[in-house]
């Protein structure tokens, strides 16, 4: 019961005493009053009884709201325990996996360092090879194209020899001498356009990186050493010696031949 309730018995209490006043009659009236509020009274013990026995269960209520409460908090504390274990297991597993995926990406390096080390080295390998083949391509052209231009070098010779020798004397021969003559310029062109050249070395000291003396002439008329004359014509090619100019090369006069001639004459006259 509330305390409006008890609010309003009091009032009702409170306007009886005031009616029993003012009646006539005040001896029932006290009895009446006295048994009212006995009755009264007890309904009130009886009213306080039944709050106190109805007070317990509120206590009982709010203790189990708090154990309710404090269980709730232990489950949730459990779970989040539970959940941090698993957060933590997790957390492991994945470091653990990064670990061996950082171990799997040093392997995938070294592997990758040693595959392009070898390319590397392939690539070296390759350049060098093909620098060497292709030094060798070319030594081997120029072997062969000296092979084939000295066996052309005799024809060169027999068009010069031709050309200083025949001495045409009429109309037919001067025509075939030009003929062959153009044939021979036109074989000199295309030697001298594959770098090809003709050593011109009259007059010129002896030089026996190119040339090559067949003969020695005594003479007043050259220097000695000085070459007189070309024999068999030289050629380079490029800046080699395709085939040495063969020379004759101007020597001493015999002096020593004049001053024995004159002292065989002295001593002829003395005798």
């Amino acid at each position: 019961m509330s305390e409006t309730d008890n609010y309003a018995d009091l009032e009702k209490k409170m306007d009886i005493a005031d009616n029993l006043e003012n009646s006539p009659e005040t001896g029932n009236t006290s009895s009446i009053s006295e048994t009212e509020f006995k009755s009264d009274q007890t309904d009130n013990e009886s009213i306080n009884e039944e709050a106190e026995k109805s007070s317990p269960p509120q206590a009982n209520s709010s203790e189990e709201k708090d154990l309710e409460l404090e269980t709730n908090a232990e489950e949730s504390v459990v779970e989040e325990s539970l959940i941090d274990e698993a957060t933590q297991a997790q957390i492991s597993s994945l470091e653990a996996e990064i670990a061996s995926l950082k171990a799997e990406l040093e392997v995938q390096n070294e592997q990758f360092k040693s595959v392009q080390g070898q390319y590397m080295r392939l690539t070296a390998d390759f350049d060098n090879f093909r620098r060497r083949t292709s030094k060798e391509k070319e030594e081997l052209e120029h072997i062969v194209k000296k092979k084939t231009i000295l066996e052309l070098l005799p024809v060169v010779d027999n068009f010069e020899r031709a050309r200083t020798q025949l001495k045409p004397s009429n109309d037919g021969e001067m025509t075939i001498h030009k003929s062959y003559q153009g044939v021979y310029k036109t074989f000199v062109d295309s030697l001298k356009k594959i770098g090809v050249s003709a050593m011109r070395p009259e007059g010129e000291p002896f030089d026996p990186n190119y040339h090559e003396a067949m003969l020695r002439e005594p003479t007043k008329e050259y220097e000695e050493g000085i070459i007189m004359e070309q024999l068999v014509r030289g050629y380079l090619l490029h800046d080699e010696v395709l085939r040495y100019a063969m020379v004759k090369v101007a020597a001493a006069p015999a002096e020593d031949e004049s001053t024995e001639a004159e002292t065989t004459d002295v001593g002829s006259e003395n005798n």
